[in-house]
């Protein structure tokens, strides 16, 4: 694991970026309100207090990547209704940033969402950041049959979905551990050190060598990325 190892984006061709707590800062709030749609959601389905609710949420979301995997796994839960009431979000929390729109115009190459959000909340998050027409797909998580990051089948779902080559691909991610099975196929891993309350900012050794770059902030690390690609000497006609 570096920091600043620019030189292993020379031959990306495809940057895959996750999407909460990632695009945008988890300081802008917008995923505490569906963290507290999911509390409330899961309170009123199962008739328990909110602080059960909370602890059942956060169980869950440990045992299997995401709350909703649980819900579906241990009790059967409907996928749709969760999600449609979970990403009833004010999502004007997200500003727009047309520096990060910018960024993404001029980084070379393909550029898709992995979330395990659902695509209408992708849509939305990246209208209000004004990156939509440099986004060529989103990868939710109905596409992965519900199937959440970490789960590696996932991974190889995007990758097959997609056309993408392992090797010519990076992924960008707050949750360190999201980033171990994109590692093991072969894809260059950034770790954008987590801010959010469940991001596990403690990550093992074993999950820290899956990370081929840390970065503290996605827009210093585009730009240093930009720099470093922009020096290096350009193909001969």
């Amino acid at each position: 694991m570096q920091t600043q190892p620019f030189d292993i984006f020379d031959s990306i061709e495809t940057w895959v970026f996750d999407l909460d707590n990632t695009l945008y800062p988890a300081s802008s709030g917008l995923f505490n309100q569906v963290s507290q749609r999911m509390t409330v959601y899961i309170a009123e389905y199962f008739a328990i207090s909110h602080d059960d609710a909370r602890e059942r949420q956060r169980s869950l979301y440990m045992k299997y990547g995401t709350t909703l995997r649980g819900l579906m796994t241990e009790h059967d839960l409907d996928p749709e209704p969760f999600l449609d009431h979970v990403h009833k979000v004010d999502f004007e929390l997200v500003r727009p940033n047309p520096e990060l729109a910018l960024k993404l115009g001029l980084l070379p190459g393909r550029k898709l969402i992995f979330t395990n959000s659902s695509r209408f909340h992708a849509q939305r998050v990246m209208e209000r950041l004004g990156i939509t027409p440099h986004v060529e797909d989103i990868f939710d998580i109905s596409d992965a049959d519900y199937i959440p990051k970490p789960d590696s089948e996932c991974y190889a779902m995007l990758l097959n979905r997609h056309g993408v080559g392992a090797p010519s691909a990076c992924m960008v991610d707050d949750i360190a551990v999201n980033l171990g099975p994109a590692k093991a196929l072969g894809m260059t891993t950034v770790w954008l050190k987590g801010e959010g309350e469940w991001a596990r900012p403690d990550p093992d050794q074993a999950v820290l060598d899956t990370i081929d770059c840390v970065a503290g902030n996605l827009d210093h690390w585009l730009d240093g990325v930009l720099a470093h690609l922009e020096n290096q000497p350009r193909p001969s006609a």
